[in-house]
């Protein structure tokens, strides 16, 4: 049986072809374990037929590497190479059969790659889209514990997959959902600490308590698109010198539009000598480009050939750390465009909660974007990035309404040259208790983005002998197209003079440089294509002309469809991980047939669980007849199991229980209630039913009519001072807009939260200020000015006031005095008013004086 055993572990790789990248995570001690590994199992070692050290992408099937960070990756995924970190060895191995690729792929998109998780006490529904989500980012789904496992998803530690991780010590992080979610939201791992059992951060520490940065980040070389000094090499520079190989076999261009000197032009040929490589000045004899500007022919011709292109700065990170990286692996390791992203030079940005490297790398990111960068914060600034929100600089954009967002919004601007829109929540969410510091620069350029728009089918590509006087119309027309609809943009269109190549020598250019340019020629533009372009815009140029590649990439999206659908449906549900929420519908979602069947294949770890959830039928459900807000029901409390069962049977009765209170057709709640999601929902007139509607639903299993049940409180009326029915009259001639051209301020201490305040305020048309008193009568001025521009239909009278929100703490009552002065200032009157005025008259759906609503420093003495 031992010799059978033998002979079928032999044989486990004999398919196997593969190749080592050997890098700074995987070193060349760990890299010849691998080797032995693979080659005693059967596979075949193509690493010594590379003297160079390049991927034989013909000859090799797997690729062991720690990064995708190598000359040869994307060729390697458009050939459709098999691209894994080294534990997939160890994991095929023990399990005695190959393991799924995707799994262990290097790629930083699948940030969950190399995680295995399993669910413990959490919803059915929540397991559901854990599964899907872990799956779609590259990570694998155990339905119980093992020493694979590497974090469990839980909501105590009493479970006893939890129990057993401790009585085995096993190596396992026990997380909330909450961490699972927010990462998905993030779109980046996170670090696990503040969400980790028993004592998880996110649940016990105060909001405004210190975020420490745990997590260092790794920019070194990379915070600046103009390095400012020569490299320098660890031990001395001749030692250093001599072990400097990381341009053996490559021929580089250094391009005229980096204005350096002579002397230093020809200190960097000499180091390009010493390393291995050649310098050579033709783009087409060339493998890397190094130019400092995208406008260049030399630039498209080099892109569009698929050679690398970076800039100075990553020239010098390459001799520094004898190490390959891609120059679009770091955003300013690349080229800069001259005239910035278009519309960005409109924007004043500030940083916050970032320090260090971190810090100087985001300031020049937004330079690099063709924005403007302040250290100090003022009225006029449109953005702050910060890491988290806990800051004077935070509290202060809260109060001018300077729009607030994370870093992400930043570097995928820049990655997909294209302001992203700020309604998207992965640019304004700040995870609790978490410094998104440590995900800065995690972002890579995105090739396709940057051929879009600089580089584009049709544009003019440069061939040996070719004269590169002429330049595409085409690319001058579309580039001043899309600039000319900008609103204020002082960008200047493109000339043909400034996207003119720069001279191949000139009297400054160093002897070398000069003979090679003489020895090859000037460049000349090649005779127009023969080949008729079928007019798809869209479409993008082949990198092989085999039809068998592409037939096998086309087979390879559609195994990964089923998990890429999955995640996208789960992405977009409504309340996300965390709240216990079932899936909109089930007929869009992927059978767990099938999902199951692709785990047991990777994993052999599937149990009769497994298969029975794979076996559950799935309900095909029609459209939503109603959309309900509950408020005030207790019938889920403490019951996150029980709450998404019922909400999962009133869906299918037709029902769909929702958050949204601008949305909601029906409001259910025991009484009138004067809670966020009342008052919210109030404002956009809903049917007002009791609770007993959902209660009788659920009992009777069938969708009764909402009319008989609308919500009848006599007391509750009486003790508010209003008639329901005529508030929502009032609030179905108003749509929402009760408020509209106001602007109302708010302390931050006050009762029930400024952002409760906040929500009310908009629901009703208005706009709601923190007050802190660091405004300026200036921007009282501006809030009159906009009510006076915005309030149809409003009382003159009315537009004579500016209200405060106010508590009566001592902190607050400071506050008031200074309101007072800027409010005169701007020929306004003022009122510092408690809360009561504005929840009644948001619940009676029109504004209604008081002097009893009224806060007086002679109230506060009084005790009154």
């Amino acid at each position: 049986m031992d010799g059978e055993e033998l002979a079928t572990r032999s044989l486990l790789f004999s398919q196997v072809h593969f190749q080592i990248v050997q890098s700074e995570g995987l070193k060349s001690s760990d890299a010849q374990t691998l080797c032995r590994a693979l080659v005693d199992n059967g596979a075949q070692d193509h690493s010594n037929q590379s003297p160079t050290g390049k991927v034989l992408l013909d000859k090799v099937t797997h690729i062991i590497s720690a990064t995708s960070d190598f000359p040869e990756y994307d060729a390697a995924t458009d050939a459709l190479k098999s691209v894994v970190k080294p534990e997939w060895v160890n994991a095929s191995i023990a399990k005695g059969r190959l393991a799924n690729p995707r799994s262990y792929s290097p790629d930083p998109r699948l940030f969950f790659s190399g995680l295995v998780l399993c669910c413990a006490d959490i919803p059915e529904g929540d397991k559901d889209a854990v599964m899907g989500g872990v799956l779609a980012t590259g990570g694998l789904y155990s339905s119980s514990v093992s020493k694979m496992v590497t974090h469990i998803v839980a909501l105590t530690m009493d479970h006893e997959k939890c129990q057993t991780v401790l009585k085995k010590d096993l190596k396992c992080k026990i997380v909330l959902p909450h961490w699972f979610d927010d990462c998905l939201r993030i779109g980046k791992r996170l670090d696990e600490d503040p969400y980790m059992l028993p004592n998880p951060e996110v649940l016990f520490k105060k909001p405004h308590d210190p975020i420490i940065e745990t997590k260092k980040i790794d920019l070194q070389g990379a915070t600046s698109t103009q390095p400012t000094e020569l490299p320098r090499f660890r031990g001395s520079d001749r030692a250093a010198t001599r072990q400097l190989d990381i341009f053996r076999g490559k021929k580089i261009m250094l391009s005229n539009d980096l204005k350096i000197s002579s002397h230093l032009r020809g200190t960097i040929e000499d180091l390009i000598d010493q390393g291995g490589g050649t310098v050579t000045g033709s783009v087409h004899k060339a493998d890397v480009l190094i130019c400092h500007y995208r406008e260049s022919s030399e630039y498209r011709s080099a892109s569009r050939a698929r050679k690398e292109v970076g800039n100075l700065t990553w020239l010098y990170y390459l001799i520094t750390h004898n190490t390959w990286t891609s120059p679009m692996r770091r955003l300013l390791h690349y080229p800069v465009s001259r005239y910035g992203l278009p519309g960005f030079d409109k924007f004043r940005i500030s940083l916050s909660n970032y320090n260090g490297e971190a810090r100087v790398y985001l300031e020049n990111l937004a330079i690099a974007a063709g924005g403007a960068f302040t250290k100090t914060m003022k009225e006029d600034n449109t953005h702050l990035i910060t890491a988290h929100q806990h800051s004077e600089k935070c509290d202060a954009a809260k109060e001018w309404n300077i729009n607030m967002v994370n870093h992400l919004w930043l570097e995928d601007s820049y990655a997909k040259w294209q302001i992203q829109t700020l309604s998207n929540p992965r640019y304004t969410y700040f995870p609790p208790r978490t410094n998104l510091s440590g995900v800065v620069g995690q972002t890579q350029i995105d090739r396709h983005a940057m051929e879009r728009h600089f580089f584009p089918e049709g544009s003019v590509e440069e061939s040996e002998g070719g004269d590169t006087r002429q330049l595409s119309t085409r690319m001058l027309q579309q580039h001043n197209e899309q600039n000319s609809g900008l609103p204020g943009s002082s960008q200047r269109p493109i000339l043909s003079s400034d996207l003119m190549p720069y001279r191949t020598h000139s009297e400054s250019d160093t002897p070398r440089a000069s003979r090679m340019h003489k020895a090859n020629g000037p460049l000349r533009t090649p005779a127009a294509s023969r080949i008729v372009i079928d007019g798809k815009e869209n479409e993008t140029p082949s990198t092989t002309s085999s039809r068998g590649a592409k037939d096998r990439a086309a087979a390879k999206l559609h195994d990964q469809a089923a998990d890429i659908a999955l995640y996208e449906k789960e992405r977009k549900r409504v309340g996300g991980v965390i709240f216990g929420r079932r899936r909109k519908t089930s007929e869009d979602a992927v059978s767990n047939d099938s999902r199951k069947r692709s785990s047991s294949k990777d994993e052999g770890q599937a149990t009769d669980e497994d298969a029975r959830d794979a076996k559950r039928a799935k309900k095909s459900r029609q459209p939503p007849v109603m959309r309900l807000l509950l408020t005030g029901y207790k019938g889920w409390a403490n019951s996150g199991k029980k709450e998404a069962e019922d909400k999962s049977r009133l869906r299918d009765l037709g029902i769909l229980v929702t958050q949204d209170p601008t949305h909601c057709t029906h409001l259910a709640s025991p009484s009138i209630l004067r809670t966020k999601k009342f008052v919210c929902a109030l404002a956009h007139a809903p049917v007002v039913i009791s609770t007993d509607f959902v209660i009788d639903c659920l009992a009777k299993d069938e969708r009764l009519e909402p009319e008989d049940y609308l919500l009848n409180d006599p007391a509750g009326e009486q003790r508010l001072g209003f008639v329901l029915s005529e508030a929502m009259s009032r609030a179905k001639n108003h749509r929402g807009r009760l408020l509209r051209g106001m602007t109302i301020y708010c302390t931050e201490p006050v009762k029930g939260g400024f952002d409760t305040y906040k929500a009310i305020i908009e629901a009703n048309g208005g706009k709601c200020l923190l007050y802190k008193a660091r405004a300026s009568s200036a921007t009282a001025s501006r809030a009159a000015n906009a009510e006076e521009d915005d309030s149809e239909g409003m009382a003159d009278d009315e537009l004579d006031y500016i209200y405060l929100i106010s508590g009566l703490s001592s902190g607050e009552v400071a506050l008031w005095n200074k309101f007072r002065s800027m409010v005169h200032a701007a020929g306004k009157h003022p009122r510092v008013v408690e809360t009561d005025w504005l929840l009644n008259s948001a619940l009676r759906q029109e504004l209604h004086w008081d002097e009893v609503y009224e806060l007086t420093e002679e109230r506060v003495n009084n005790g009154s």
